[in-house]
């Protein structure tokens, strides 16, 4: 469980009531009515006015809040001096202990309040504040009243209150309240906005309860909601106020008379559909009434002079893919349990805890959909309900009799919403839903047509008011959703209004245009990408359409094709492949498909089924497609791309001399897309071939020089280079083969820094390549079982998570570890099922490297005539495809399996076999495999008492690795160097 635990809960959602707390009264009168101070400062257009208690520019009142108010009253009579933070705060706030960023908060209100002119209250860093300016002091005639408000009350007359009393916790809500207690000191108009069902409402009450009983005058509930005439709001205010108005008399003026210099907190809760009549009526009670401030509750804000508006967020809802532990962290999910036990008197166990986080996140941490969901949980159970939320307006209904009309249904909250748009505004929405990723301007406009574009950043920014409609933070454009209850609302008005196709239609066209714009633009780019991801999910929604009975497979094929790169980028292999082939299969719809996009999109089938495994003649077949269509375009980039997929299809099996031959025509066309990276990685080919092959001196020349000569790719990076990154890859390649050279350590730095790189630019094909073909395997050469076991657990980890092929490499690791640790059963289980795995996806070369583990786990287990038929099979295999690299180490293990049958015929086929390793390292310059063959042929020699022999052999091996790291191979051949009788020269 989390630290959170379901006993725990128990004491927090058990009779919340009575357990309500109240905040810090600081027991004093305003500073206004200590002092009697009938004073007026006055600079320049500015006067503020002590008895009154306003500030006033060019005479006209300027809203602002009793505390901020009172700040200024001391800084002005500090006559330009800087006031201590501290003081300020024991000055305001005596007796209460109030935290230094309320204060920086009242201290914005008032900047607010001065606008053009707030300079003039200046901070001094680390110090206090001060309020420029030679204030001049004119006394003023002294009120009436001997306070700077009236007392209306009779002594020992309670205050008037009609707040209902809290009948529950308000739970997640404690520093909104907090927040909202301050913006009501600081601001004279504070208002909550948010869509329905968000609990504007009872933020609203409970702050307004707590800030009563510091505010010293009377706090009023006025519910509009029953109301729909905006005439009566005056009305209905002045009867809550209790006021005797004459029918006639009642407007927002004779309202405000009536209130007076009264210090009074009106709250007006459901303002939305009256939004001018309750708008009116708050400007006039600031302009006329210096003591009322206004707490409102609207889906869009009054905009009036002075207020603040505060815009209530949903609950807490646990992120997707967090362990269901957690869930109880997060207030959305606290809420459900609790309204659960409300209706059923039952905790929630466990096991469901998942479940409920999955009902919240749907629900987007609405409280009233929440509190519907925990009522219908508690009669269904919390499985059904996460099951049927697809349903949702159907399932989700009921939960209080009590409640407003509008809150007895989610649809009817939505509803409620809705109507209060203008047409235009209610078409838009509709059409906007069908983006569940979000949008921007540009996708907006394809939406509504060239006829409504002229004011539709205005419908815009009106949905945004009305809380149907979320600003996203991005780095480049402005960006909207709708919250998923609401766009499901909305998708399914657009299927009313039979505009679904359409709409569907639009946002595919759209999306086609924006990646693929024309014939001579750069398809996906590298400055693309991170606009571009962020579309993932509005293309997955037009894909689905536009291959549907009613869709238009024309535009889904090219949409495939442009977005391709920006899976291959994200390492969506899966999915890319899927999309693919689809599109693939639908080609017949789409005659008019750009040349390059049909060429992209063959390009990048024949990579994703290269790494998932696809058929070899499927490959094939769209591969050589690609490359005719690319030469047919006399296009390089597009020719670099087909190219470089066939390289890999052919490298990975084990095809080396028809990849050397790719290889060296990509060399050639790269120079003509002017582009340095294409040249880097005509190297990288030419590096990674030649390893393979076995001529690891012409490999490290051209993977240095790969490294040497890496440029970042430009702007216009193609596909082709997207599915991983340009440095892990000759980073690794050169690790394996500075390994072979005898380069060890440096060898282990490079493998290190090329799986770095990829967590510093976090893409997980790059890692498991780090990972995969450097790391492990010479990690387990090392004999660094800790580092070995690590690192394979690491690739097998994330290879799993994102079903990438790199999970056969993982196995043969998994295999070759068991080996060393002396499990050769289990080991060769492994290795067994591993090698298949690469033999069925017609992937040989990257299985080579496990052959030798596999033959020495079978050895050891005493199957010597299999493991002897799986050297000679890669043995044979290798020298016809040109995979070279690790046929020493095959000669090796032969010679071994030789020595095993132990006489002298099979010793001196085993001494020629390892002689011949020795050698054909040496032609390589691996040697590394050269001192596993001198160490098998020493112990040879040694058993045959040929000890001069053996030292002669072993000896300027040894010298050989004058790296100071001392990995297994050289300790054991060491070892047995030194343990030669003494006095036999070398």
């Amino acid at each position: 469980m989390s630290n959170l635990t379901f006993d725990a809960l128990e004491t927090r959602l058990v009779a919340p009531a009575a357990r309500q707390t109240c905040l810090p009264v600081a027991d004093r009168r305003p500073l206004s009515d200590t002092r009697l101070d009938s004073s007026v400062y006055a600079y320049q257009d500015w006067e503020i006015d002590l008895a009154r208690r306003e500030l006033r520019l060019r005479g006209a009142p300027v809203p602002i809040g009793s505390r901020a108010f009172e700040i200024i009253e001391v800084l002005v009579d500090a006559a330009g001096d800087t006031i201590n933070k501290y003081e300020l705060m024991d000055r305001i706030w005596p007796g209460a202990v109030v935290e230094e960023n309320t204060l920086q908060f009242h201290i914005s209100a008032i900047r607010k309040a001065f606008g053009p002119d707030r300079g003039m209250l200046k901070t001094a860093f680390g110090r206090g504040y001060r309020l420029l300016g030679n204030w001049a002091v004119r006394e003023e005639s002294a009120p009436a009243h001997t306070g700077a408000f009236e007392q209306p009350h009779a002594a020992g007359q309670p205050l008037l209150n009609n707040l209902p009393a809290a009948v529950s916790e308000l739970i997640g809500r404690a520093a909104a309240v907090k927040q909202l207690q301050d913006l009501l000191s600081a601001y004279r108009v504070v208002t909550l906005t948010g869509l329905g069902g968000v609990g504007k409402t009872a933020l609203a009450l409970e702050a307004a309860r707590g800030f009563s009983l510091t505010f010293q005058g009377d706090a009023v509930l006025v519910e509009l909601a029953s109301l729909s005439d905006p005439s009566l709001v005056p009305s209905a205010v002045a009867t809550c106020l209790g006021q005797q108005l004459g029918g006639h008399q009642i407007t927002p003026r004779s309202v405000a008379q009536a209130i007076g210099r009264k210090r009074l907190l009106l709250v007006l809760d459901n303002c939305e559909h009256l939004i001018e009549a309750a708008a009116q009526l708050a400007e006039t009670l600031v302009r006329m009434c210096p003591g009322a401030s206004i707490l409102a509750t609207s889906q869009e804000p009054l905009r009036v002079e002075g207020e603040y508006v505060y815009r209530v967020p949903p609950l807490d809802v646990p992120p997707p893919d967090r362990d269901s532990r957690d869930a109880l962290q997060h207030s959305a999910v606290l809420l459900f349990i609790a309204k659960i036990r409300h209706h059923s008197n039952i905790s929630p166990q466990e096991e469901n805890l998942s479940a409920i986080a999955a009902i919240c996140q749907h629900l987007d941490g609405i409280p009233l959909a929440i509190e519907f969901a925990a009522a219908r949980a508690a009669t269904l159970g919390v499985q059904h309900v996460a099951a049927r939320l697809s349903d949702r307006f159907a399932l989700l209904a009921g939960a209080r009799r009590t409640a407003l009309p509008r809150h007895q249904t989610l649809r009817a909250t939505l509803d409620w919403s809705y109507e209060l748009l203008s047409e235009s505004e209610q078409r838009l929405l509709r059409h906007l839903a069908v983006f569940p990723g979000g949008f921007t301007v540009k996708a907006a406009a394809a939406m509504v047509g060239a006829g409504e574009s002229e004011t539709l950043e205005e419908r815009i920014s009106s949905l945004v008011w009305k809380s149907l409609l979320t600003l996203v933070r991005s780095t480049d454009e402005p960006r909207w959703r709708l919250l998923e209850t609401t766009r499901a609302y909305a998708l399914e008005k657009l299927a009313e209004h039979g505009e679904a196709e359409q709409a569907a239609r639009r946002q595919a066209e759209f999306l086609r245009d924006l990646f693929a714009p024309s014939e001579d633009t750069p398809l996906v780019t590298l400055d693309d990408l991170p606009r571009y991801v962020r579309e993932i999910d509005n293309v997955r929604a037009a894909l689905d359409w536009a291959f549907s009975r009613s869709g238009d497979k024309a535009v889904g094929i090219a949409l495939t094709a442009a977005y391709a790169p920006v899976w291959l980028h994200l390492s969506l292999i899966a999915e890319c492949r899927d999309r693919a082939e689809r599109a693939r299969d639908n080609f017949g719809a789409a005659c008019d498909l750009s040349p390059k996009l049909k060429a992209q999109l063959l390009t990048i089938l024949g990579l994703v089924l290269v790494y998932a495994g696809g058929r070899g003649e499927e490959i094939e077949l769209a591969l050589t497609e690609a490359l005719k269509i690319a030469e047919s375009l006399d296009d390089p980039e597009a020719q670099l791309q087909a190219l470089y997929m066939i390289w890999i299809h052919r490298f990975i099996n084990g095809e080396l001399r028809t990849t050397q031959k790719v290889a060296e025509r990509v060399a050639l066309v790269a120079p003509r897309t002017g582009d340095p990276a294409d040249t880097q990685v005509a190297d990288r080919l030419l590096g990674s071939t030649n390893h393979y092959a076995g001529n690891h001196r012409q490999a490290q020349h051209h993977l240095e020089s790969a490294l040497n000569r890496y440029t970042a790719p430009s702007g216009r990076r193609r596909a082709m280079w997207l599915h991983y990154d340009g440095r892990v890859l000759p980073q690794a390649r050169l690790a394996r083969t500075l390994w072979m050279r005898g380069f060890a350590r440096r060898a282990l730095q490079v493998a290190k820094a090329s799986l770095e790189q990829a967590q510093v630019i976090d893409h997980k094909p790059s890692m498991c390549f780090a990972l995969g073909e450097a790391v492990c395997p010479l990690h387990l050469m090392a004999g660094d079982i800790a580092g070995a076991t690590q690192y394979i657990t690491m690739l097998s980890q994330l290879a799993s998570q994102h079903r990438f092929p790199w999970i056969r490499f993982a196995h043969c690791l998994q295999g070759a570890l068991l080996v060393k640790r002396g499990d050769a059963a289990q080991g060769s289980t492994l290795l067994r099922s591993g090698l298949e795995e690469f033999g069925s996806a017609g992937q040989t070369l990257h299985g080579s490297a496990s052959v030798v583990d596999f033959a020495e786990a079978l050895a050891s287990l005493g199957n010597l005539v299999e493991a002897s038929t799986v050297i000679d099979s890669a043995l044979a295999r290798s020298r016809h495809e040109g995979v070279l690299w690790h046929v020493p180490e095959l000669l090796r293990m032969k010679g071994e399996l030789a020595i095993q049958q132990f006489d002298d015929r099979s010793f001196l086929a085993a001494e020629r076999l390892l002689s011949e390793a020795i050698e054909l390292a040496g032609v390589q310059a691996a040697l590394f495999w050269q001192l596993r063959a001198a160490v098998s042929l020493a112990r040879l020699k040694v058993r045959q008492h040929r000890e001069i022999e053996a030292r002669t052999l072993l000896a300027p091996i040894c010298g050989a690795f004058v790296d100071e790291l001392e990995f297994s191979d050289v300790r054991i051949a060491r070892k047995l160097l030194n343990s030669l009788p003494a006095g036999i020269a070398g």
